[in-house]
């Protein structure tokens, strides 16, 4: 009757320490306002067809030119950004693999061989010595112990806390995929902006040295009309210091080819070489037309959103995962084996025999103040990973937006960049025309060739620009990793 009182007391008091140390925070309820406040459309002005969206394009498909394909392809293969995030991929992946293995048992097995000799006049040695064996066969001295088992240990996961722990690596394993993605659509925009900016650079080289044949020859007139007492000094000085202004500018151009060579070659993960390129069909190239879709296909469609999604998941499971800290957990460990003082004896079926078996169920009782701070972080880093959910959101709308209108924009630039060219261009020759017969001066014909020099680099940068703007869009949209 005592030791049933007994029994009703610890197990009162084991039930009560269990129940205390079962008492988890609450994590803070989060909600996602900017995705359910996601406009219907890019521009409210216009109605977008959800059926039409250059982001789901293929990147082979959406750019035609050979030789930027093959740029991009060996980008794909070396460059090192992206040989570096496929290996937080690789690194992700072992996460989900050392997560799994927590839920099964770890089964270790070993064999041991000893010798141990107690002091005669010690409880043991005193016990061993009048110990028999066998009839009258005593304890060896010294005493040998040899012996091999099989153990095992396992936690229980009775709070699926190992579960979810798992599935929170799988979440951020998924999300590094995503980054891989997010890497290579950007990698694939850094190649195609840099590629036509070079074509420009090239384009820019072209018409300065045009520019310096005309200056050139302006300077001969200019001292043929000096002997003929139809000109002055003072134009002469003025057409070789604008010459000399224009060959500078083509070696500064000259550089910033070789910078983004370079640049290029970079990005492609390999050392200076040429870049093969068209240079001459730069300015016929006609930019793609881009379909914008809806907003709510960027949540599908941009790599940066689905990781930031991704990682809010993770987020949330360890949140949840650091709650289920604050319950008991139930370890079990057992081992069997075979154990003896001479090893002939090991074969000896059941003395040999060795096996045990405990289970225990313990939690946090006093001083939880590790496991809150831990809690109080993964709450506070659930709540960070939702803003940045809702900053990629926005930052994603955003980008469409000012994109769509720059396109628009940027269109109605090139084409009055292109009359303003073609018009100044015609007043070269009516310029020159007039200097050569003496009834137009120097300053003229200067301001004449700078002004349609501007406008022509002007021109080229405009439809550099057109490309690029493109290609950001296509990017913006979640193009370039598919």
């Amino acid at each position: 009757m005592e030791n049933l009182k007994t029994k009703r007391i610890i197990t009162a008091i084991a039930a009560s320490l269990i129940l205390a140390s079962c008492k988890a925070p609450m994590a803070t309820v989060i909600k996602d306002e900017v995705k359910e406040n996601l406009p219907q459309n890019f521009n409210q002005d216009e109605q977008q067809d959800a059926n039409n969206n250059s982001g789901t394009t293929p990147w082979r498909r959406f750019f035609t030119d050979p030789n930027l394909v093959g740029l991009i392809e060996t980008a794909l293969k070396n460059n090192q950004d992206l040989l570096i995030t496929l290996q937080e991929i690789e690194i992700a992946k072992s996460g989900v693999l050392a997560k799994k293995g927590k839920l099964a048992p770890t089964v270790s097995a070993g064999i041991g061989a000893g010798l141990r000799k107690a002091g005669r006049y010690t409880s043991e040695g005193a016990g061993d010595a009048t110990t028999e064996i066998e009839p009258g066969r005593k304890m060896p001295d010294p005493l040998g112990n040899f012996g091999g088992s099989i153990s095992a240990d396992w936690e229980v996961d009775i709070w699926k806390k190992l579960r979810t722990e798992k599935e929170s690596a799988v979440a951020h394993y998924l999300s590094t995929v995503e980054g891989k993605n997010f890497v290579l659509s950007s990698l694939i925009e850094e190649v195609a902006d840099s590629y036509y900016e070079l074509l420009a650079l090239d384009n820019q080289l072209g018409i300065i040295q045009q520019y310096i044949k005309l200056q050139e020859k302006a300077l001969e007139i200019s001292k043929i009309q000096k002997q003929a007492a139809a000109s002055t000094e003072l134009a002469i000085k003025k057409f070789e210091a604008e010459l000399a202004k224009s060959k500078a500018t083509e070696y500064t151009i000259r550089q910033d080819i070789t910078e983004k060579e370079n640049e290029i070659n970079a990005l492609l993960g390999r050392y200076p070489q040429p870049i093969v390129r068209s240079r001459e069909s730069f300015m016929s190239i006609i930019p793609q037309t881009v379909y914008t879709g809806i907003p709510a296909q960027l949540l599908a469609n941009r790599p940066d959103i689905k990781q930031a999604e991704l990682e809010l998941k993770a987020a949330k499971l360890d949140v949840a995962a650091a709650r289920k800290e604050f319950y008991p957990s139930l370890e079990i460990s057992a081992a069997l084996g075979l154990e003896a003082f001479k090893p002939s004896y090991l074969v000896k079926m059941p003395e040999s025999l060795a096996y045990n078996l405990v289970g225990e169920l313990a939690g946090p009782l006093i001083n939880k103040s590790a496991i809150k701070a831990n809690f109080r972080a993964a709450d506070a880093k659930q709540i960070q990973a939702l803003y940045e959910y809702d900053k990629t959101i926005l930052n994603a709308y955003l980008d469409v937006a000012n994109l769509m209108s720059k396109v628009k924009n940027i269109d109605q630039y090139y084409k009055l960049k292109s009359q303003e060219a073609k018009s100044l261009d015609e007043t070269i020759d009516i310029a020159n025309q007039l200097f050569r017969n003496s009834r137009a001066d120097y300053l003229e014909v200067l301001l004449n060739q700078r002004d349609a020099l501007d406008a022509k680099m002007e021109l080229i940068e405009a439809k550099q620009k057109q490309l690029s703007t493109v290609v950001d869009i296509y990017k913006s949209l979640g193009g370039g990793w598919k």
